[in-house]
């Protein structure tokens, strides 16, 4: 009896221990770089961005030891500049969101797994009305693309990683509901980022 319970309790802790290292989810939070390329287009010449910094906030659950969905959020604030001949000087001070999913692959080599994503989503450019705004009205613009990156996550412990990506999403440029500010562009705005995940 005494062998029995024994080879339970031995069958117990052995399953325990297997499903705490098996850690298919993992959330992070990351600082990213906002940057994005001159725009030419239509009556806009050119359409710029100032370079700021933001917040990344991922979910991925592992669906095989390689694959994973993921579900992005990101946060920013910047400018974007519009030079047209009926406004020389626009610019929108804009409060930024992706909303955003992909699909993930990635290969492990001891403490260091390379990775690479894609994917679609929205970006939100929001007007905010304040001095850095100089046309007004102005209205929310929503920009449909694609989320494409590749980066690597060193492993520190069984629950934590640090993470290092490139990522860029593929859009029309954002007019804000105003006929001088439409380049009939499509760009690429960058968003790096570093930050740390916890595997659950």
């Amino acid at each position: 009896m005494k062998k029995m319970m024994l080879l339970c309790a031995l069958i117990l802790c052995t399953a325990t221990v297997g499903n705490a290292q098996e850690s298919r989810q993992d959330a992070s939070v990351s600082f990213i770089g906002v940057f994005a390329p001159a725009v030419f287009g239509l009556v806009v010449h050119p359409m710029t961005t100032s370079m700021t910094g933001g917040l990344l906030a991922s979910y991925r659950y592992m669906l095989t030891p390689r694959s994973a969905v993921e579900a992005n959020y990101t946060f920013a604030q910047d400018t974007l500049y519009y030079n047209s001949a009926a406004f020389p000087q626009g610019a929108v001070h804009t409060m930024q969101q992706e909303f955003s999913g992909a699909y993930v692959y990635s290969r492990t080599y001891k403490n260091f797994s390379p990775f690479g994503e894609g994917g679609g989503g929205a970006v939100m450019f929001i007007p905010i009305l304040d001095y850095g705004t100089h046309e007004i009205p102005t209205k929310t613009s929503m920009q449909l693309g694609f989320l494409f990156g590749g980066g690597f996550a060193y492993e520190i412990s069984p629950s934590f990683d640090i993470r290092a990506e490139y990522r860029g999403f593929l859009m029309k440029t954002p007019d804000f509901g105003q006929t001088f500010f439409n380049t009939n562009r499509y760009y690429v705005a960058m968003t790096p980022s570093v930050g740390i995940a916890y595997h659950f």
